[in-house]
């Protein structure tokens, strides 16, 4: 059965709502990764590489860590230079496979990334101070909404 033609008013409403979102989106990321930076010396694309390490609580290969984050494993390799340069990570390779490369937090990094991950906490609340805890809850409800109809609506054939 094909699926009914959403009308002219709706298609315009979707898209509008899409780059509101998009707009947040960015804004939001726009700020935090000068307070990253500015605060901590590092980038965000590295912050999530050590939030996923401190997350797994063990030892990730290059391409779990890739997968994890969603990046390929050229991307990734780059952040991990920085931050074994850092001392925030190590790399480490099994004796049975040299081509297998290990990526864990050193305890400079955990330590760091402790204090990083706290301060992420309090500048995402100071962003969103201006909404009721109402406000948020709600917004969540939508978004996970949103985000069910995203994936129950595979993408067009035509």
């Amino acid at each position: 059965m094909p699926k009914k033609e959403l009308s002219e008013s709706r298609r315009k409403d979707s898209l509008r709502m899409w780059l509101r979102l998009l707009g947040c989106e960015n804004r939001i990321e726009q700020r935090l990764r000068s307070l990253f930076r500015k605060n901590f010396r590092v980038t965000l694309p590295q912050f999530d590489v050590l939030s996923e390490l401190e997350h797994a609580s063990a030892a990730l290969t290059m391409s779990e860590l890739s997968r994890e984050l969603m990046v390929s494993n050229g991307n990734i390799t780059g952040v991990i230079d920085r931050l074994v340069n850092m001392d925030l990570v190590k790399r480490s390779r099994p004796a049975h496979d040299r081509r297998i490369q290990y990526i864990e937090l050193t305890p400079r990094g955990s330590k760091e990334f402790s204090q990083m991950a706290a301060q992420h906490e309090q500048w995402v609340a100071e962003m969103f101070r201006n909404l009721t805890r109402d406000d948020i809850r709600q917004l969540q409800s939508l978004l996970l909404a949103a985000r069910k109809s995203v994936i129950e609506n595979p993408e067009p054939t035509d």
